[in-house]
């Protein structure tokens, strides 16, 4: 671990007072969640395909199979670096984290002001009456049904109209973020930042990848990933090749 380095970054985090937190899976992985796309990630098939909004619609049994098997991960507990982040976040230092990951351990670490950019596995819902399903109810439900994925408490002439849609953005789809509003409050967020913290995200997928641009000038951006990202020689951007909890504790242990 580079000690300058480490020191140069605890010292941007002591004198911020608006940190936004950008996430990926790099931060997961440490609590045993397998990450999306590197060398030992879980895709045999492109995610593109598998996570699919088509691909939802024509297999229906097939995408509950594969997203049951390996987005669920209900026995998965946040790591130090989650709870590092829900401190610093109790502390008045972090702002708002935006996460791209589904499993909502920030949350489960104590943290409040999370965007789920990408969703949530944790429930599920009717694309035609809304009601709601826990990730826990479907599996009940995947084992004494077989077509649990269809919603019975309505009816329509078209019965995908009321697939159980798990409530993740899946290629081809729209979430909750994903309008015009959503992205002016989260670029908001990103250009009144007086520091990013990029932890655990190669920063390659789109749109999400295209937030550290909006940073406002001499902002500076940490990134905290194994793998190089796009913005590795951007501008006041500052890069540590390490696991995110052992630097987040080390930093915490410096401030």
């Amino acid at each position: 671990m580079n000690q300058d380095m480490i020191a140069t970054c605890t010292n941007f985090i002591r004198n911020a007072r608006n940190i936004v937190v950008l996430t990926g899976a790099g931060i997961s992985t440490e609590s045993g969640i397998k990450d999306f796309r590197s060398s030992k990630g879980i895709y045999t098939l492109a995610p593109e395909y598998v996570l699919s909004l088509d691909y939802f619609y024509e297999y229906p049994n097939e995408f509950y199979q594969f997203a049951l098997e390996h987005l669920y991960h209900p026995e998965a507990l946040p790591n130090k670096g989650h709870e590092i982040l829900a401190k610093w976040e109790r502390a008045g230092k972090v702002s708002h984290i935006i996460t791209q990951n589904i499993d909502g351990l920030h949350q489960m670490a104590g943290s409040k002001n999370v965007i789920e950019f990408h969703g949530t596995i944790a429930t599920a819902a009717c694309l035609h009456c809304g009601r709601s399903y826990t990730t826990e109810e479907m599996v009940h439900r995947g084992k004494k049904m077989e077509e649990f994925y269809i919603c019975h408490e309505c009816n329509t002439h078209h019965v995908e109209d009321r697939y159980i849609k798990p409530d993740v953005v899946l290629y081809g789809d729209a979430g909750e973020w994903f309008t015009q509003k959503g992205f002016e409050t989260i670029l908001n967020m990103i250009f009144e930042a007086d520091c990013i913290l990029v932890l655990g995200s190669s920063l390659k997928v789109t749109p999400f990848s295209t937030f550290p641009q909006h940073r406002k000038n001499a902002a500076p951006m940490i990134i905290v990933n194994i793998g190089e990202t796009p913005y590795d020689h951007s501008a006041d951007t500052f890069c540590i090749n390490d696991s995110i909890g052992k630097v987040l504790e080390e930093m915490d242990k410096i401030l």
